[in-house]
């Protein structure tokens, strides 16, 4: 891939899903095909340069010619590396703006996390006030129903035992009026 400036400029990047920024492993690797590219582009200005100067010499000789782009004065070898010192720089300045970027939208979906967790326990607590008052409820109504039901277990038994101690000396009065009746007469009825 032959990269150019308008390459590194355009170039757009995956948003990734569930935070912001952009995925480090693709901008790592957009950023070493950068470096090769970089590095391809020296190494071509290098030898540009030593042919220019073997050319600009003249007859200079063939050894010196094979020499040239062995030999880099240093001051043509500070710029690239200064200029890879400088990619380097922005590399991590860039590693370093995506940490910063996960651990503040890691801190920040802790936050919320905690924040909804909070939310669901107090609606639980909550629902769970509403549902035991309900159940008092209930149960206070319950228990008076049961005490109607014992008023009414008591009065009935009271009336049925009323009842049949009055049809016991409704019997035992008859039977005292009419008198000692005896047996092998009840049978002849």
């Amino acid at each position: 891939m032959a990269l150019t400036p308008d390459d590194v400029v355009t170039k757009q990047f995956q948003h990734v899903r569930f935070k912001e920024g952009f995925d480090p492993d693709e901008v790592d690797d957009f950023l070493d095909e950068i470096v090769v590219e970089w590095r391809k582009t020296l190494a071509e200005n290098e030898e540009l340069k030593a042919k220019l100067a073997a050319y600009e010499s003249g007859a200079a000789a063939p050894a010196a010619q094979a020499a040239a782009p062995a030999q880099a004065p240093s001051g043509e070898g500070a710029p690239p590396a200064a200029a890879s010192a400088g990619i380097i720089e922005l590399a991590q300045r860039l590693h370093d703006e995506h940490v910063a970027e996960g651990r503040a939208k890691r801190d920040q979906l802790i936050a919320e996390a905690q924040s909804q967790a909070a939310s669901i326990i107090a609606d639980a607590e909550a629902r769970g006030r509403d549902e035991i008052a309900r159940l008092d409820k209930e149960r206070t109504s319950l228990e008076a129903r049961i005490a109607e039901l014992r008023t009414f277990e008591r009065d009935y038994r009271a009336q049925l035992r009323g009842f049949i101690e009055g049809k016991l000396r409704d019997l035992e009065t008859s039977a005292t009026a009419s008198g000692p009746t005896p047996v092998s007469s009840i049978g002849g009825l």
